[in-house]
C-alpha cells in the first residue's frame, strides 16, 4: 500500500517573529516548505507573516537593507510576505515599547483560505492558535504544526501532529565541527533526534529522520518505508544535564554525531548534546 499522500492541496502559515525569537533565526524556508510538501503536496498558500519597524529602517541601513533580502529571499521560494508594521506605544510611566501581533492576520487568512486546503502547517508555538487549528479541524483540514522552542503544550496537543523543527534534516543549522561535515545522515554527520527506549543498564538508542520523506507515523525502523533511523549510545556519552531516569522521552531534543557502532555493523551515538527541552 503506498504511503503517499500525492494530490493533497497545503497551506503553510509562518509566523516569522514568533519562530525567529524562539530558535528559528537560521531556519531554512526551503527547507519548510519541502518538509510541507513531503508526499508530493501542492503548496496552494505558503504565507510567512513578518514584522518590520519602519522608525528603525529609516536610520538603520543595516537593519533596513537586511530585512528587505530576507523578504526579497522569502518571495523568491514561493512564500507571500505580509508585512505587519510595529506600531510604538507609551505606558502610563512614558516607557516605550512596540507592538505587531501578527496573529489575527494569520488566523484569518488560513480560516477563509481553508477551504481550497486538505492540510495546513502552522509554524509557530503561541498557544493562542489553539482554537484556530480547532476551527481549521472543524472545516476539514489536517493540522500540522511545527515550532521550536516554548511551545505551548496545548498547542502541541491540539495538533494533527506536531513535530520539533529540530528534527526535520536541515531546517536549522546543526552545531558544525568539522570542515567538511557529511550529509545528515551519514557517518560522521550530526543529526538530531530524541531517546524512544532506555535500559538501567546504561544504554539506550535514539530515532532520527533520515531524511524528508513521507510516511512519519511509521517510527518502526524495521519497515522498509520507514523514514527513521536508529542509533544506539551509552549513558556516558550523556551531556551532564542529563539524569538517564528521565529517559525514554520525546520531551529532550539532542543533537549528537553518528559512528560506527563499537558492537558490529550498527550506529552509534557520540558527542551527544541537549538541544531543547519542552
Amino acid at each position: 500500500m503506498p504511503i503517499s499522500g500525492g494530490g493533497s492541496k497545503v497551506g503553510i502559515y509562518v509566523d516569522v517573529a514568533y519562530i525567529y525569537n524562539n530558535g528559528g533565526s537560521k531556519m531554512q524556508y526551503d527547507v519548510l516548505r519541502e518538509f510541507a510538501c513531503r508526499d508530493f503536496a501542492e503548496p496552494v498558500r505558503m504565507n510567512a507573516y513578518v514584522s518590520y519597524d519602519r522608525e528603525r529602517a529609516e536610520w538603520d541601513e543595516v537593519y533596513r537593507k537586511g530585512t528587505q533580502n530576507f523578504h526579497s529571499a522569502l518571495r523568491d521560494m514561493g512564500y507571500k510576505v505580509i508585512v505587519k508594521e510595529i506600531q510604538w506605544f507609551e505606558d502610563e510611566s512614558g516607557n516605550r515599547y512596540g507592538k505587531a501581533n501578527a496573529d489575527l492576520d494569520l488566523a484569518v487568512d488560513a480560516l477563509l483560505q481553508s477551504a481550497k486546503l486538505d492540510r495546513v502547517l502552522l509554524a509557530s508555538g503561541d498557544g493562542d492558535f489553539v482554537q484556530v487549528v480547532r476551527a481549521l479541524q472543524d472545516k476539514g483540514c489536517r493540522v500540522e504544526v511545527m515550532a521550536l522552542d516554548n511551545v505551548s503544550s496545548k498547542l502541541r496537543h491540539e495538533a494533527d501532529f506536531f513535530i520539533s523543527g529540530y528534527l526535520i534534516p536541515n531546517l536549522i543549522p546543526v552545531n558544525n565541527y568539522k570542515t567538511d561535515q557529511p550529509e545528515w545522515g551519514e557517518i560522521g554527520s550530526r543529526v538530531r533526534g530524541w531517546c524512544y527506549w532506555h535500559s538501567e543498564q546504561g544504554y539506550g538508542f535514539m530515532r532520527y529522520l533520515k531524511s524528508i520523506a513521507p510516511g512519519l507515523w511509521l517510527t518502526d525502523t524495521r519497515h522498509p518505508e520507514s523514514p527513521y533511523a536508529t542509533a544506539f549510545f551509552h549513558d556516558s556519552n550523556l551531556p551532564e544535564s542529563v539524569r538517564p531516569t528521565v529517559l525514554p522521552s520525546r520531551s529532550y531534543i539532542f543533537e549528537m554525531e553518528l559512528a560506527r557502532s563499537e558492537r558490529g555493523g550498527g550506529i552509534q551515538a557520540i558527542n551527544i548534546e541537549l538541544i531543547s527541552k519542552f
